[in-house]
């Protein structure tokens, strides 16, 4: 039994947009590490400690570099804190390739989440998308929009996030607006979020045809690797505190506290939201709800609507670190995860009976493994 549970650890597993505690659904989440002010991140000195890393992304005089050379290469930095309406400015270059997807992401523990993603396949064009509670029940919220040189030289993408608008901008041009009034009903991201930036395959031939065909492949890795480059990163997070706080599950922001500080709308940002036609709609075609949060985990939750998309990679098993944060009472931590922690809590292990039953599940040569 010990050697077949080992095993699990050497299976590929699906690993796709999840929520370790989704306040929408269940009661008693966690508290957001609140980023509470504004930070500059320089990728060319190396690692930051504000950020998890998974997939090994490395580092040189160009930045933090995402590098996918083979099937299931998903490598990804997601902050360790969140913010609660604000401005990310991220300098990068995308990475070429056919299949290749570049992904520079704002989500929420709810699945709100605001995207700019690049396809490698087309160096001229980048898409921007946004989703409200995860729901995809329809496709006309990704746009395209000119982007020529993307792959390169290094570009400054932005997100200016209020309670009012979302507004993306291109070296400091904007190239699309959206208001609260104008988003798809109910589903205006509006709750506190991590950052998260990389690369992935979306036509690695594990993937659904859609994906494969969305991502303009399929993928030959052949032809690698393919890099994307971040060079640094601007943060400013317009609420303050050290905690988000989620009263409820409307998943509004009237409905967010943060300890020790102010919820604030933004609407003072000052972003200029003059935006051009837009290049292209997305309507129509399903716009996977994937991107940089394909991670690999041991727990998550399929979406209920399509399309969510499987991703293939291996499952790898990374202690959880716990840290100081300025602010926090006496005792308290926060996880990679950005999660705030009490003095009382305590790394939580697989009961033996699950250990059991997935041992039981492989050797009756069951093809998945689903754990509840």
């Amino acid at each position: 039994i010990a050697a077949l549970a080992g095993s699990i650890l050497a299976l590929p597993a699906t690993a796709q947009t999840y929520s370790n505690c989704n306040p929408l659904t269940q009661g008693g989440c966690p508290p957001d590490s609140a980023l509470g002010r504004q930070v500059s991140i320089d990728f060319t000195s190396g690692a930051s400690d504000s950020f998890t890393a998974q997939g090994n992304p490395t580092y040189d005089s160009n930045g933090a570099s995402f590098t996918v050379s083979k099937s299931g290469d998903s490598p990804q930095l997601t902050s360790k804190w969140y913010i609660m309406f604000g401005k990310v400015e991220v300098v990068l270059k995308a990475a070429p390739g056919a299949g290749i997807v570049s992904s520079f992401v704002m989500q929420s523990d709810t699945l709100d989440e605001i995207d700019w993603e690049w396809l490698g396949a087309t160096s001229d064009q980048v898409q921007s998308n946004y989703f409200g509670k995860g729901q995809t029940t329809t496709y006309n919220r990704g746009a395209f929009h000119s982007d020529p040189g993307s792959q390169t030289a290094f570009k400054t993408y932005t997100i200016d996030w209020t309670a009012d608008q979302i507004v993306w901008q291109i070296d400091g041009t904007t190239v699309r607006a959206l208001t609260a009034q104008a988003a798809e009903s109910g589903q205006y991201p509006q709750t506190p979020m991590q950052v998260k930036v990389g690369a992935w395959s979306g036509g690695d031939s594990a993937n659904p045809q859609g994906t494969i065909q969305w991502a303009q492949g399929p993928t030959d890795y052949s032809q690698g690797p393919f890099t994307m480059q971040v060079k640094s990163m601007t943060v400013t997070d317009y609420s303050t505190g050290t905690q988000y706080v989620y009263n409820g599950n409307s998943g509004n922001w009237q409905d967010i506290t943060a300890v020790g500080g102010t919820v604030n709308s933004g609407g003072s940002s000052n972003v200029d939201t003059a935006a051009p036609s837009i290049t292209s709609s997305a309507n129509g075609q399903p716009i996977p709800f994937e991107g940089t949060h394909a991670e690999p985990s041991s727990v998550w939750v399929t979406p209920s609507v399509y399309p969510w998309v499987p991703y293939a990679t291996t499952l790898t098993t990374q202690a959880v670190t716990y840290s100081n944060y300025p602010g926090l009472p006496s005792g308290w931590t926060v996880s990679d995860s950005g999660k705030v922690v009490p003095p009382s809590s305590a790394p939580v292990s697989l009961p033996p009976r699950f250990t059991i039953l997935i041992a039981c599940s492989i050797a009756a040569g069951l093809a998945r493994v689903w754990l509840f």
